[in-house]
């Protein structure tokens, strides 16, 4: 099958007309509410800082009441990109200047400079959602074995992950993410670029911007770092742990939004997008991140609303809407490849064993 001459596949603007009539016009008016979600955040890190700076007069007994702290602080680191990621689409505040100075704090702790953001994500991997020149997408079996595709391997969740790498990649591949693509536009900035999944390039004034960013953010963690004095105890449970339960969280969606569906010149969120079913209690500290297609559809809507988006869905679309529950949604990883051999079939390392997309079956063919 041909995705590209498929008549059942559909461009997200079709999609945003079809139901755009049937949504509240509130739903798409800043919501400034989850600016305060994200202040709240910060100011949760900065007091877990705070405290673990008097860890070393704890007694060693008593080191585990941190341990609670240590985990709110991790999901604070999750709860900041899921704010950024709403704040950075317009969704929350319509002040540019102001969105800026909230998200380059907001991704400090993530290491991405606002400005890349701004590109990988905004301007190129939702306009190109699981196409050849998505940066997020799987990588192909006919590209190079470089050492990032080797990584992807090493770390993703599939049917030959090993274990230990697996949690080695559930803390780490955000960082993994991050290093491919800033390496890419700040020493080649170009489409030539082999070692990621799909190069992009930015302006001169970008690449600039981007550099200082990653700079400030350095001196900011060093800072960190500084007022914990460095202190094996105090780093370890104050900010490497929490930064690595935050990545784990924030891979826990990630995995999922588009791994495991085919790959489409057409950009149908229905088709090249998951959304699964978690806790309420996730949606409610996560801002509806679970709501995925849905946020493909509309990527400046006030994310409460994308509850409304999935009802409209089901009754109109139900046949193609890929929604899962999130144990289903990690079963189907986990017995998986991660390499496209063409658009809707799936290769292992080797490119010897092949099997079709996990969610293929939501497309005619």
């Amino acid at each position: 099958m041909n995705l590209n001459t498929d008549q059942r596949l559909m461009n997200q603007v079709s999609y945003a007309k079809a139901l755009r009539f049937q949504i509240p016009p509130e739903a798409f008016a800043p919501d400034a509410s989850k600016l305060i979600i994200l202040v709240i955040n910060l100011a949760i890190l900065i007091l877990g800082w705070m405290i673990a700076d008097h860890l070393d007069s704890w007694s060693i007994y008593l080191l585990w009441l941190y341990l609670p702290l240590t985990i709110i602080m991790g999901n604070s680191v999750i709860a900041l990109l899921f704010s950024c990621h709403d704040l950075m689409h317009g969704s929350v505040i319509r002040n540019s200047k102001l969105a800026y100075f909230f998200s380059f704090l907001g991704l400090t702790m993530l290491w991405m400079p606002p400005t890349l953001w701004k590109s990988v994500h905004n301007r190129v991997h939702h306009n190109h959602t699981n196409d050849l020149g998505d940066p997020d997408r799987n990588y192909l079996d006919k590209q190079p074995k470089t050492w990032g595709k080797w990584i992807h391997n090493l770390f993703v969740p599939s049917l030959e992950v090993n274990p230990f790498w697996f949690i080695v990649g559930m803390t780490s591949a955000w960082g993994v993410h991050n290093f491919r693509n800033l390496t890419s536009v700040l020493f080649f900035n170009s489409k030539s670029v082999d070692y990621v999944p799909a190069a992009f390039t930015v302006s001169a004034k970008d690449r600039g911007a981007i550099a200082g960013e990653i700079f400030l953010m350095s001196i900011l963690h060093l800072a960190i770092l500084a007022y914990l004095e460095f202190h094996p105890l105090k780093l370890i449970l104050g900010y490497f742990l929490p930064i690595a339960i935050g990545n784990a969280g924030l891979m826990f969606y990630i995995y999922t939004n588009h791994l495991l569906c085919p790959m489409t010149n057409v950009n149908d969120p229905l088709v090249n997008s998951t959304s699964l079913r978690v806790y309420k209690i996730f949606d409610l500290l996560h801002l509806n991140f679970s709501y995925h297609t849905e946020h493909h559809i509309f990527p400046g809507m006030n994310s409460d609303y994308y509850v409304m988006v999935r009802e409209l869905l089901e009754a109109d679309y139900a046949d193609k809407f890929n929604l899962l529950d999130a144990q289903e949604a990690w079963r189907l990883l986990m017995q998986s490849y991660r390499h496209y051999q063409d658009e809707n079939t799936l290769t292992d390392w080797a490119g010897k064993t092949t099997m079709p997309c996990p969610l293929n079956q939501k497309v005619k063919v």
